[in-house]
């Protein structure tokens, strides 16, 4: 209903305003071209270094029955660790920079944009960088012989997904930044959950008090969701990973553009 909610009180045309802001700002020079794509090879490096490096000493891996090489159980993961940081890196850094230091949104704020279309015509934009990281990553897993052509196609709005739920989270924890230091907290957490996630091992493996933890965070459902369709299984639990991924986007794009309306307009 909040997705709903959010949809209804958006303006395409002032969402599109914003995206054109991002898109000059991308033509202006070559540096944000390699801050945008350096944002890719950390994922890589670690499906090269740990799935095919330490893959090769571990060798096969059995996960509900199934057996598979470990860079194959490795691979999807970091496709979603990929969505992850190239929505999270432009929602964060990005948006907390346009925020408090360029006053790039008190300016937008000047036409009739409203925060709400802010909030939308970012995560959009930061939805665009994500999947440019997940398909260059999904032709390399494709090279690799990691993942299957058609399953790779099935994953990729998986992906986009992804993107959208962690662009809104994104988002939604910038605005409560209170300078350049918080930031510390939220690398901290994130690579926590990239370490913690069914990343590098089922979670089955850990405590059940621990198993049951990690099933509540966001990138454990994302992990999952394309996994299994990089794995080509389909059951009923990948609709309830998709669910949570669309709700927590929805509600981080609702409480970003509130944050949004008291921080600029009060």
């Amino acid at each position: 209903m909040m997705t709903t909610l959010v949809a209804s009180r958006v303006s395409p045309g002032r969402v599109g305003a914003v995206i054109g802001r991002n898109v000059g700002a991308l033509r202006s020079g070559p540096s944000y071209w390699i801050v945008l794509l350096s944002g890719f090879f950390e994922p890589l490096l670690y499906l090269l270094s740990i799935g095919v490096g330490v893959g090769a000493l571990i060798g096969e891996l059995t996960v509900d029955g199934r057996t598979m090489p470990y860079a194959t159980f490795v691979a999807p993961a970091m496709l979603a660790v990929s969505a992850m940081s190239g929505a999270l890196a432009e929602t964060t850094f990005n948006f907390f920079f346009k925020l408090k230091y360029m006053k790039t949104f008190e300016a937008v704020l000047a036409t009739p944009v409203r925060p709400i279309e802010i909030a939308v015509g970012e995560l959009v934009w930061a939805i665009v960088r994500g999947s440019l990281y997940t398909v260059i990553f999904l032709v390399v897993m494709v090279v690799m012989g990691l993942v299957e052509p058609g399953w790779a196609l099935a994953a990729f709005p998986a992906t986009v997904l992804v993107g959208l739920a962690f662009g809104g989270l994104g988002m939604a924890v910038s605005t409560l930044m209170r300078g350049w230091q918080d930031f510390d907290l939220m690398g901290t957490g994130q690579f926590a959950l990239f370490l913690f996630s069914g990343t590098f091992s089922p979670v089955q493996g850990y405590p059940v008090g621990v198993e049951v933890l990690i099933q509540l965070t966001p990138l454990y459902h994302a992990v999952e969701l394309v996994r299994g369709l990089c794995m080509g299984v389909l059951d009923w639990g990948l609709l309830g990973h998709a669910a949570y991924l669309v709700v927590l986007a929805g509600s981080g794009v609702w409480f970003a553009s509130r944050r949004l309306s008291r921080t600029l307009c009060d």
